[in-house]
């Protein structure tokens, strides 16, 4: 996510900045940890001065940080979290999102698996970190099968954050899949298979958890939210010696090897200004991010502050970064984009773009 803002930055900047302005990121670690991101956002707006908090990584963290954040009336612009905290209706003033919900994500999941896969009821179990990031994903799939009309106990099971604990986990979902009901006098049929598990969680945990699955053979579909990390996913999974073939993750942002006017600047930029990095799905993200931060200080001009830019992001509907869509926000729509792609990876652990619908 760093990545692709300090890209995008540098671009706006050797283009000439916005109104004789430089655009410079200043990036602290929280370790994922909530009470250290709490510190750093105070860290960052009392002590230095900072204009907005843009691009934070994570549900947990963001929990923390936003109250304080919202407090001093400063700009919590492009999380990387697909959070229901970030998306009150009507939202908050200071708040802006590009990235489609955690909830645009699991219904499309929902929508893949029910209406696509034709997963039955109570075929579909949801694999989530256990605290607000993994909640809202279980909410969202949840809320996606009431609204089809569909069974929506769903077994959850999970692991806590920071860790790789998923032996539990994994123990329940074989429980659960192997659990039978008596149909004859000596007929036995499994009472709900797994045929599907959504995932809601971090690369490493969930890299070992798809490891302990297919140890256990069930064949189910494997599909994670766009936070896991792709590239950080396939490259666990590589590590662990999993086959990484057809496991699925939805994306916010189009496939980085696109060839969208967009997509081809991102890469000319990020080889430009980084070429030791490869191109993919999260820095494209926190690129995007970057250059829809930049069109909103444009709109302003030189005349700057947090109020006049809020008021100009609020009348930007028609932003077109190349992508394939416009992005815009509005006084009662504060996300830019509610778009989920589907992606694949192949026996080679390269993701490949797929048609979810």
């Amino acid at each position: 996510m760093k990545l692709g803002l300090d890209t995008a930055f540098a671009a706006v900047n050797e283009a000439g900045g916005v109104a004789g302005r430089s655009l410079k990121l200043l990036a602290l670690d929280d370790g994922y940890e909530g009470k250290r991101a709490l510190a750093n956002v105070q860290e960052l707006i009392t002590d230095r001065s900072v204009f907005a908090i843009i691009g934070d990584v994570g549900t947990p963290t963001t929990v923390e940080a936003l109250p304080y954040v919202l407090s001093r009336k400063v700009l919590f612009f492009g999380a990387f979290t697909g959070s229901k905290i970030l998306r009150r209706d009507p939202p908050d003033r200071y708040v802006f999102n590009y990235r489609a919900s955690y909830e645009d994500e699991t219904a499309r999941m929902v929508n893949y698996l029910i209406d696509v896969k034709k997963v039955p009821d109570r075929g579909i179990v949801v694999f989530a970190q256990h605290d607000s990031y993994g909640d809202a994903g279980y909410d969202g799939a949840t809320k996606m099968l009431r609204k089809k009309g569909h069974n929506d106990e769903v077994l959850r099971v999970g692991y806590e954050r920071n860790t790789l604990d998923v032996d539990d986990a994994v123990s329940k979902v074989a429980e659960y899949n192997n659990a039978t009901v008596r149909v004859g006098p000596n007929d036995y049929n499994r009472k709900h298979p797994v045929k599907a598990i959504i995932m809601v969680g971090t690369y490493k945990a969930s890299a070992k958890f798809i490891q302990k699955i297919r140890e256990r053979k069930i064949d189910a579909i494997l599909i994670n939210v766009s936070f896991v990390g792709s590239t950080a996913l396939a490259e666990e999974l590589k590590e662990l010696g999993v086959n990484p073939s057809g496991v699925i993750v939805t994306q916010v942002v189009p496939h980085f090897d696109s060839g969208a006017t967009g997509i081809i600047r991102y890469r000319e930029a990020l080889k430009k200004y980084h070429p030791d990095q490869q191109p993919d799905f999260i820095s494209l993200e926190g690129y995007i991010v970057g250059q829809l931060f930049a069109e909103g200080l444009r709109r302003v001009g030189r005349d700057l502050d947090t109020e006049k830019l809020v008021d100009a992001l609020e009348r930007t509907q028609d932003y077109d970064p190349g992508t394939g869509s416009a992005l815009g926000f509005s006084p009662s729509q504060h996300q830019a984009s509610h778009k989920v792609w589907g992606t694949m990876l192949d026996d080679q652990g390269a993701f490949k773009s797929f048609d979810m619908e």
